[in-house]
């Protein structure tokens, strides 16, 4: 995947990422096989988990690390990678789960059927036929709603994105709800979905790591691994680890909606103009992350 030149800084990054030749895309990452990818994604992710820091902040990050990979294999021990799905839409948030969902697969082994209360419909038999004890070849099932004016920048990181981490994406530019049904009527396999819902994120205040649907809503259950990370924090990961990103991250913009309704952060602008705004890892506060959004 090819980056897209941002404003460089002094320490020499576009696009948010270090602008040398170890950067995922630099080394071809989108010709590499799936296994490769997840076997890399685990060893970036072992790195930063194991080095020694008198930071306190990154300290934190690498704490939240441990716990959203603990809800993952958690889930992959309930439901196994085949009743498994992610909401991919591009954005910062699903953008760091699915490089830790991608990392979670190599040490993936199966593991003894839960409590039924769990299955949400699953037999022991489909469970069996969908464990592995090594990384699947197999892509991750993935669905992109897409908003109903998107920004041509999201479109194509996702399309790009998808293609660089061998996703099994399913586009449907419907509402949400109407948009999960068809999605569950053509994967009917899949029964719990990977969402980067964040704690400050809108009705995101209550949510658990495991929340069944509510009532009404096509069912499934929802899994949020990221769901106590604060937005510093994505960006921390997303910058030390070097994962490119959409570019509209680098304009200004800290929430992506459609092209209608999100414009970049006020809270970035540069000198009070508003036509000049610094890059959306710039932003500190959580409760400034959706002022560009109506």
């Amino acid at each position: 995947m090819t980056d897209s030149p941002g404003s460089q800084r002094h320490d020499a990054r576009i696009n948010g990422i270090a602008n040398t030749e170890t950067s995922m895309s630099a080394r071809g990452l989108s010709t590499r096989t799936l296994p490769d990818i997840c076997f890399e994604l685990q060893a970036k992710v072992d790195a930063f988990l194991s080095a020694a820091t008198d930071d306190d902040a990154l300290r934190k990050v690498q704490n939240q690390v441990r716990v959203s990979m603990d809800v993952i294999r958690e889930a992959l021990r309930r439901y196994g990678p085949d009743h498994l799905s992610l909401s991919y839409n591009g954005g910062k948030d699903c953008l760091v789960l699915l490089v830790l969902i991608l990392a979670c697969l190599p040490g993936w082994t199966s593991q003894p059927p839960p409590p039924d209360h769990w299955d949400l419909g699953i037999t022991t038999s489909e469970r069996n036929r969908s464990s592995t004890a090594a990384t699947s070849s197999r892509p991750l099932q993935a669905i992109y709603i897409v908003s109903q004016h998107p920004f041509p920048e999201v479109e194509d990181f996702v399309a790009k994105s998808a293609e660089t981490y061998h996703l099994d994406l399913k586009r449907y530019a419907l509402p949400m709800r109407p948009a999960l049904e068809a999605y569950l009527e053509d994967r009917p396999a899949v029964k719990a979905i990977f969402l980067g819902t964040r704690r400050t994120d809108p009705h995101g205040e209550f949510l658990t790591h495991f929340d069944p649907t509510d009532d009404g809503w096509p069912r499934f259950m929802r899994v949020h691994p990221v769901i106590d990370w604060h937005y510093v924090e994505i960006w921390a990961f997303i910058r030390h680890l070097q994962i490119p990103f959409c570019e509209l991250y680098n304009r200004g913009f800290t929430s992506l909606g459609g092209v209608t309704d999100t414009r970049p952060n006020p809270a970035l602008a540069v000198g009070g103009d508003n036509s000049k705004f610094r890059p959306a890892y710039e932003l500190k506060d959580d409760d400034e992350e959706r002022l560009g959004r109506d």
